[in-house]
């Protein structure tokens, strides 16, 4: 059985980071191993999560891997852990579409069959927060097992607001005054990630546990968690996504990028190409001056390239060698901030030049989920074959696919009209779509086969 609790709110804003985190950091205090986890396809979140348990932080979107993987996903995480703790995003019914729930918390609790609690900010409010919780309770068809009221200026403001919410029978599990020394700072993209700025952050993540657990009634938060139903659905495991068994003797080296730049990533996509016969090695492209002894395939997630232009730039043997030695037959994927680096320039100053591009900030953010079409074959899709994943920046490249170039994706634009995005050229594929691998685990079969062709 797994114990697990979902933090919701009406709305973004409310809360819900700071009580998930500060719920995960408090009960890690008290011994217990807590599983985290973040409803959507957000990476920033789930950094903090991992300073807050000292495990990875992961996702649970039912557009990026389908409904039938989140149970199984939530189990993999979950292996040897007392409680997961699942933060939700947005509004508790906010999801992909606008017809139903679709992707949403909600959505999520009921495939979890897990309890929620709802975070209510109560800064601008007295009584009529029991209005609001009254009206989430009756919408919808999610078990909500307690409250817990955020931003709460005073002992009185307090004890009006849970005496209202409790008139509903519906337990007060915590109250959090106002503290500006518990927030993240932000910036165009949301919070800023945990691994920018580790030991403030560190910082910060104690000072939320200490705060849910002067605040809040941790055992009967536990309670909830354990009052959820038995999963009887097997965990998922990579080795079987991937659907054989990996090649005996030396495993090619894929050399992901991390570090500061390059924060935003899904620990089943490493898993799933270790599982595949790859050996996952990691390299900072801020510091390291080589790639990884032995590359044999690249691999470039999301993050912030643009905060780092000038330090990425100063690099020059790694930038020269990715530029020079990653030959087309080299396979190297690249998701957003890895298209970034692969480009001529960003914000003007030099980067790889392994595409004919160069890129820019912008006022505008794109954000959003996409069905792609894979027009062109590549390292890991084949022409035709439709992915599920997300875009979220605010720059753009400039051109877009260049004149001789091959697009690797395609996706229809609401209300009308298709974009085509990125480049595939050989085995390197670069675009803005960020894709989560356990929705297309032969995603990591096509990348290690690609490698071993090097042999």
């Amino acid at each position: 059985m797994t114990a697990r609790i979902i933090i919701a709110a009406p709305a973004s804003g409310a809360g819900k980071t700071t009580v998930a985190t500060g719920l995960m950091a408090a009960l890690a205090a008290r011994g217990l191993k807590v599983s985290p986890h973040k409803v959507g396809p957000d990476y920033i979140d789930p950094g903090y999560h991992a300073l807050a348990t000292g495990r990875p932080g992961r996702n649970l979107d039912p557009f990026l891997v389908g409904e039938e993987l989140i149970v199984p996903l939530l189990r993999h995480g979950a292996r040897g852990a007392d409680v997961a703790v699942i933060e939700g995003v947005m509004g508790l019914y906010d999801g992909a579409g606008d017809r139903d729930d679709f992707a949403s918390t909600a959505h999520i609790a009921r495939l979890l069959r897990a309890p929620v609690v709802l975070v209510v900010d109560a800064s601008a409010a007295g009584r009529s927060v029991a209005a609001t919780v009254h009206g989430f309770r009756s919408y919808g068809d999610v078990h909500i097992g307690g409250v817990i009221l955020n931003r709460v200026g005073s002992q009185a403001h307090e004890h009006l607001c849970r005496t209202a919410v409790e008139e509903l029978s519906i337990p007060v599990l915590g109250a959090l005054r106002r503290r500006d020394d518990m927030a993240a700072p932000s910036r165009h993209l949301g919070l800023i990630p945990a691994a920018e700025r580790r030991a403030e952050a560190v910082a910060t993540v104690r000072r939320l546990g200490e705060a849910v657990a002067e605040s809040c009634d941790l055992e009967a938060l536990l309670a909830l968690a354990r009052s959820a139903p038995p999963l009887t659905v097997p965990p998922w495991s990579p080795q079987e996504a991937v659907g054989e068994e990996p090649a005996k003797g030396d495993r090619p080296v894929a050399a992901v990028a991390g570090g500061p730049a390059f924060t935003f990533g899904y620990a089943e996509n490493e898993e799933l190409l270790a599982a595949a016969g790859a050996e996952v090695v990691r390299f900072d492209p801020l510091r390291d001056p080589a790639l990884p002894e032995g590359t044999r395939g690249l691999v470039i997630g999301g993050g912030f390239p643009e905060m780092y232009a000038a330090e990425l730039s100063a690099n020059e043997p790694l930038r020269g060698q990715i530029k020079h030695l990653v030959t087309p037959e080299v396979p190297v994927y690249a998701e957003c901030a890895g298209l970034l680096y692969l480009v001529r320039e960003l914000e003007g100053a030099p980067m790889c030049g392994l595409l004919d591009a160069t890129a820019a900030m912008t006022p505008t953010l794109t954000l959003g989920y996409r069905t792609a079409v894979a027009t062109a074959d590549s390292v890991i899709a084949r022409t035709g074959e439709r992915v599920n994943g997300h875009e979220f920046h605010r720059t753009a490249v400039r051109p877009a696919c260049g004149p001789g170039e091959t697009a690797a994706w395609q996706w229809a634009l609401r209300p009308r009209g298709s974009r085509k995005d990125g480049f595939a050229r050989g085995k390197h594929l670069a675009s803005y779509l960020h894709l989560h691998w356990a929705g297309v685990p032969k995603a990591a079969r096509r990348f290690v086969a690609a490698m071993e062709e090097q042999r």
